[in-house]
């Protein structure tokens, strides 16, 4: 690990925004009451990378808390600094293997989530690592209060049309759907939000997919 990385590491640590792996799990059930100090909803970022996304959808929601999850630390550093620097108070980030989700959010703890630009594991023999896998999406269920919605974003076409077939096939709400947002009557505030990677995709017109779905 490069000397960069380790620093980030290192200062993580002593960041009032970032939670990581057992520590974190006294929090499950009251993310609101004991870290925010407050009773608004919970908005989950999963693979939140820099924190982009998060930190962009705290600014235009400020009565909504956000959490991005992310595994490596020296990404999550670069969103946690910005808050920090900011003073945006409605953000945190938690380090974890998103798998793990159960341990750290109780039944109907959140009020929505959001995964943006996700490795699209590709390989067949990877499909259970996808975000959209059955198994993943039963752990959303669970955490998930009733109505609470899905979103994903991606440039990745085979990951959106393997996300599309699993919601039909689960029988899942879709409430939004295009496979080329940017032409779309879709997008607002929420989803102009673009990341690092998205602005590179776009640079090479590439089409950027978005679903949003439901349990109920």
């Amino acid at each position: 690990m490069g000397k960069d990385k380790l620093r980030r590491f290192a200062e993580i640590e002593n960041f009032a925004n970032v939670y990581q792996l057992e520590e974190a799990k006294t929090l499950k059930g009251n993310w609101s009451k004991d870290h925010f100090k407050n009773e608004n909803p919970v908005v989950l970022e999963l693979a939140c990378g820099k924190g982009e996304y998060t930190v962009n959808l705290a600014k235009l929601f400020p009565a909504k808390n956000f959490i991005g999850i992310d595994y490596k630390g020296n990404r999550i550093w670069r969103g946690a600094k910005t808050a920090l620097e900011e003073g945006i108070n409605n953000v945190a980030f938690l380090r974890i293997q998103i798998e793990n989700l159960l341990d750290y959010f109780d039944l109907h703890e959140i009020d929505e989530i959001w995964i943006t630009f996700p490795d699209p594991q590709p390989q067949d023999s990877r499909e259970k690592k996808r975000l959209t896998f059955p198994a993943f999406l039963n752990k959303y269920k669970e955490v998930l209060s009733p109505g609470g919605k899905v979103n994903l974003k991606t440039d990745n076409d085979q990951l959106y049309t393997y996300t599309c077939e699993v919601v039909a096939t689960l029988g899942l709400k879709v409430h939004k759907n295009t496979n080329h947002l940017y032409t779309s009557d879709l997008v607002d505030d929420v989803l102009s939000i673009k990341t690092y990677y998205e602005k590179k995709y776009l640079l090479n017109d590439k089409n950027i997919n978005y679903i949003q779905f439901s349990f109920d």
